[in-house]
């Protein structure tokens, strides 16, 4: 029992030590992710302002118009590099592959496209062949925007190769420390949202809207894939943040069972001896 009360008491310390790791890093990250909202959101209002000026034109951009079909499927599944966060990964994972298994009842073709380490080795095991890249970001320090703009330049290097019709991103949207909301937002073809305040206004374009639209949709791409990378990074120290001390209040509860096990197991074992040696001086 003296052994048990002390690993649980070392484990707790280690929890307890990662609770405030996360706490610190989270102000952090949180704040980074704030800040990417509104720049996301406007990038998404303008195009959608373009796009509906451009609406019906023979040569609008194939990430606006796409191609035509809607027969391969790419998802963009981003996750965490590490474990120890309750369900953070897990619940991302669970929401592409309900979106998978539902496209494959369709008759779809399903790819996937894994970034982080968590999300890959969960989904391997059901879609190993399915997989056609992942990329690890264990050895980035801190997430920039040229990260973003790797996987898009990827992502669309392989939509102009041919090798799917629609893109959808996965990735956990940070609303508290104790609330994370796994999202899909379909990036390719651009979903435009209609009836907007974007939509309000009237604007006249130089150059035209098509030209606009071939310059600042992969740009758009690299804007929404970096908002989810820090979205996710938020999401991901609030949810370790949250894990590591219910590690650390269950470690204690644990520890306090396991003491009042060991004293009244003490206790008994004293108590024996001495019925023991009060039994033998009355004998002699």
């Amino acid at each position: 029992m003296r052994v048990r009360i002390a690993s649980t008491k070392a484990t707790q310390k280690i929890t307890k030590a990662m609770q405030m790791v996360a706490a610190s890093k989270l102000r952090r990250a949180q704040t980074a992710a704030e800040a990417a909202r509104p720049y996301a959101d406007k990038m998404s209002a303008v195009i959608s302002n373009i796009a509906s000026a451009a609406a019906g034109s023979p040569g609008a951009p194939a990430l606006l118009a796409g191609t035509g079909r809607d027969q391969v499927h790419l998802l963009l599944v981003c996750t965490g590099e590490r474990g120890l966060s309750g369900a953070f990964n897990s619940s991302i994972v669970r929401l592409a592959r309900e979106r998978a298994l539902a496209l494959s009842a369709q008759g779809k073709e399903v790819k996937f496209f894994c970034v982080g380490r968590k999300g890959y080795e969960q989904l391997r095991r059901q879609f190993d062949k399915q997989i056609v890249e992942h990329l690890d970001l264990r050895s980035v320090r801190q997430l920039g925007f040229v990260n973003a703009e790797d996987i898009a330049k990827k992502i669309l290097a392989r939509f102009e190769a041919g090798e799917f019709d629609v893109c959808t991103l996965f990735y956990s949207r940070f609303r508290s420390v104790i609330a994370q909301v796994p999202t899909a937002q379909q990036i390719i073809p651009l979903v435009v949202e209609e009836g907007g305040a974007a939509s309000t206004t009237s604007y006249e374009y130089e150059p035209e809207e098509d030209e606009i639209l071939t310059r600042l949709l992969p740009r758009n791409l690299a804007v929404q894939i970096f908002r989810a990378l820090l979205e996710n990074n938020a999401s991901f120290y609030g949810a370790q943040m949250s894990a590591m001390d219910n590690a650390t209040r269950n470690a204690g509860e644990m520890i306090r069972k396991q003491t009042l096990v060991y004293n009244r197991t003490r206790q008994a074992q004293i108590t024996k001896e001495l019925i023991e040696i009060i039994s033998g001086a009355e004998a002699v």
